[in-house]
């Protein structure tokens, strides 16, 4: 086999031309095509040993700036357009260890009530029995009933430093059911 005539790297000079005309017939724009040639030009630069000396340099570049193209292509389909956010927006999600936080201050809180206040908020708030059942269960009246969830309610806000406009974000709706305030009274 005889030696190359000239070096790959100055071979694959000769070829930009020939791939910025594919590119073109590839992406239909200007910049687009450019920056393919671009991006073929630094894979095969980085990828020159893998060539092999005396076979078609042409048709590699090619094969390299087809794959390129394609592969952006695939990527392209797969992404959506969101020059605003937009769209970005709409997918966030809070942290979920935001509501462990908070879920954390509240079993310390919760902690701190009296007996009384905890079992009127568990019965009523957490496993939702009515105010008229918690008050047969505990052998009181309902009006009791009533007083007790509204002091624990107002103490456990107050152990957590809630104010009447805080929202209280948590992962567990059994514990918004405990504190959160029943329209009827």
């Amino acid at each position: 086999m005889t030696p190359p005539k000239t070096d790959p790297k100055e071979e694959l000079v000769e070829h930009l031309q020939a791939m910025r005309a594919f590119a073109m017939s590839l992406a239909r724009n200007t910049a687009a095509a450019d920056d393919l040639v671009q991006d073929t030009v630094v894979k095969a630069w980085g990828n020159i040993e893998k060539f092999e000396a005396g076979t078609n340099m042409r048709a590699w570049l090619f094969t390299i700036l087809r794959n390129t193209y394609y592969s952006q292509y695939r990527k392209r389909r797969r992404e959506v357009e969101d020059p605003d956010g937009v769209m970005a927006g709409a997918l966030s999600e809070k942290p979920a260890h935001d509501g462990r936080l908070a879920m954390s201050e509240f079993r310390r809180a919760f902690v701190e009530l009296s007996d009384e206040q905890r079992e009127v908020l568990i019965l009523v708030g957490a496993e939702g029995f009515s105010y008229e059942d918690a008050a047969e269960m505990c052998g009181c009246a309902v009006g009791t009933i009533k007083s007790r969830t509204n002091r624990a309610r107002k103490r456990l806000a107050e152990l957590m430093q809630l104010d009447d406009d805080d929202e209280l974000e948590m992962t567990d709706p059994a514990t918004l059911a405990v504190i959160s305030q029943f329209s009827a009274a």
